[in-house]
């Protein structure tokens, strides 16, 4: 790989880890809804679990329109939809499958973009606010550093889904997505160094 050039895959100039992305098969639907800002940000996670994930599609959110694709699928009578979004409405994650599911597959729905953008997101569309919402019971600090002004508290896209897979019992696959994680995140810091991970 080029110095100058960074890498189509993993986005890193002095360091591909492409082929160091997991390959997992989970149970577990999910769903990215991503707030435009974030295709230009190399600070994004989300696509970390797209890359890894065989059951993980993401859609862009845009306030007028809501996508099509992702209509269809909340309208499919064969899923339960959850959103994943810490609320006073919000019921715990295992709880929502078991109590609200049913015979139908669930489907998690994550806000993909700040904290910020994740509000506004829900609260500009009414469609996504009829949605069950969901949260995780959450004990460990975020190791995401890669943004300022991180509130306390709130994970990044990835970790959220590595919390998800853990509490729906599917902890080698959190594993594995976690380590992969854990590696970007030096390997990013590195490659903004201008150096590759010694």
């Amino acid at each position: 790989m080029s110095n100058q050039q960074a890498c189509g895959g993993c986005g890193f100039t002095h360091q591909c880890v492409c082929h160091l992305i997991p390959s997992i098969k989970s149970q577990v639907d999910l769903v990215l809804l991503t707030h435009e800002n974030e295709f230009s940000r190399d600070t994004n996670t989300g696509k970390l679990l797209q890359q890894s994930l065989e059951k993980c599609e993401a859609f862009v959110w845009q306030r007028k329109t809501p996508p099509a694709d992702l209509m269809a699928l909340l309208e499919d009578e064969t899923r339960q939809p959850f959103l994943l979004f810490p609320s006073d409405k919000s019921i715990e994650c295992q709880q929502a499958v078991s109590s609200v599911a049913g015979d139908r597959k669930p489907l998690f729905i994550i806000l993909d973009g700040t904290w910020q953008e994740a509000k506004k997101i829900l609260n500009k569309s009414v469609w996504l606010q009829a949605i069950p919402q969901a949260h995780l019971n959450i004990t460990s600090e975020s190791s995401y550093t890669l943004r300022r002004n991180q509130d306390s508290g709130h994970l990044c896209t990835c970790e959220v889904g590595v919390e998800l897979l853990k509490a729906l019992g599917e902890e080698e696959q959190a594993r594995q997505i976690d380590d992969y994680f854990q590696h970007y995140l030096k390997v990013f810091q590195a490659d903004k160094c201008g150096h590759s991970l010694k």
